[in-house]
């Protein structure tokens, strides 16, 4: 099976080789396997495992923190479109704490605004919580 994973970040992965890719729909975490049906969704915040054959014909594993867009299955081709990619060797855990403990204290000052809170800000506060969540989640799979 084909697997391209593209990102707005510019970071990406592609390999004709990949035995399974795991990953959380807007629904429920599938699998997509050889021949797998023709598919269309959104995708959530979440890990992404990806089992593949590299170069020297071995089985290796690669983990990534996906954020929210779009997969799509035609044949033995699958395209993921996120607007987060973190590789799990990329991956600063220290940043992704400070952005959750950030994002925390973000919602917790507009939810507690004696004024009227401004919905666009706890949003993208609440968007900020996700990807670190998604990230940390991540580093979970490393112990």
């Amino acid at each position: 099976m084909k697997l391209k994973i593209f990102s707005f970040s510019w970071e990406s992965f592609s390999s004709d080789n990949v035995v399974s890719a795991t990953l959380m729909t807007s629904i429920w975490e599938i699998t997509l396997l050889d021949n797998h049906a023709p598919l269309l969704t959104s995708i959530k915040p979440s890990t992404m495992y990806v089992i593949y054959i590299d170069d020297k014909w071995v089985e290796k594993r690669d983990d990534f923190a996906i954020w929210k867009w779009v997969v799509e299955v035609s044949g033995n081709n699958v395209k993921v479109m996120a607007d987060m990619l973190v590789d799990i060797d990329d991956l600063d855990t220290e940043a992704a704490e400070r952005a959750r403990e950030q994002a925390v204290k973000l919602m917790e000052k507009y939810r507690d605004s004696k004024d009227k809170m401004d919905m666009e800000k706890f949003v993208e506060a609440e968007d900020m919580l996700l990807k670190s969540i998604a990230q940390l989640k991540l580093n979970d799979t490393l112990k």
